[in-house]
């Protein structure tokens, strides 16, 4: 399979690319990423998803098999830019599939999306908006969709252990277990059209994707 993973140098998407490796090509906005890109064994394009058009980044798509959203505005960043990473280049993403005829589309969001934030500031208001109004445009589109919502990520090692389901209680999960799980998602095409939240748990990651 060929998979273009936007956001192709945040913490879950190296952790992607390492286990796809030349399946995978990941969309970046700084050249400076390529070669961390390269040496997880993947391809590199350079793209800023803030300011490509619709053509530009169909053009990239074109013939793969399926497109990963893995891309956020991160951290330190203020409340306009989780608006045009984390809602917008979605939805340009989504735009260039539905363009360059890729149906399977899996979209990284974040657990909270889709209910009012809970404490944090207005930077974390705007970016739960963000995550929600980019589920919401996705779910609206005739594609092969699947929105995962990890809770809290951490850098620990993955344990291959995890609870998925519609709606699970609040917790933590390894970056690793969740790129794990999204090549998982990928080998299950069972899994569109459903929002899965993910945590830690005890079930092991195939098992509870229904790959084995």
């Amino acid at each position: 399979m060929r998979i273009i993973i936007a956001g192709g140098h945040g913490k879950i998407a190296l952790r992607l690319e390492e286990r796809l490796k030349s399946g995978a090509a990941g969309i970046v906005r700084n050249p400076a990423h390529v070669a961390d890109i390269e040496a997880t064994g993947a391809e590199a394009v350079v793209c800023d998803l803030e300011r490509a058009s619709v053509e530009e980044v169909a053009a990239i798509v074109e013939g793969a098999d399926a497109v990963v959203f893995a891309a956020g505005a991160g951290p330190g960043s203020g409340a306009a830019r989780k608006d045009t990473v984390d809602r917008a280049a979605s939805v340009l993403l989504a735009d260039a599939a539905e363009r360059a005829g890729v149906r399977r589309f899996i979209q990284v969001s974040s657990m909270g999306a889709g209910r009012p934030p809970q404490g944090g500031d207005e930077v974390w208001a705007a970016y739960i908006k963000a995550k929600t109004e980019a589920e919401e445009d996705l779910r609206a589109r005739d594609l092969d969709w699947t929105i995962l919502r990890p809770g809290r990520l951490t850098d620990e090692p993955g344990t291959g252990l995890v609870r998925l389901a519609a709606e699970v209680p609040p917790g933590s999960v390894p970056r690793d277990d969740v790129a794990a799980v999204i090549v998982a998602l990928l080998e299950a095409p069972g899994t569109a059209r459903r929002t899965l939240e993910l945590v830690s748990g005890d079930t092991p990651i195939k098992t509870v994707v229904g790959t084995e």
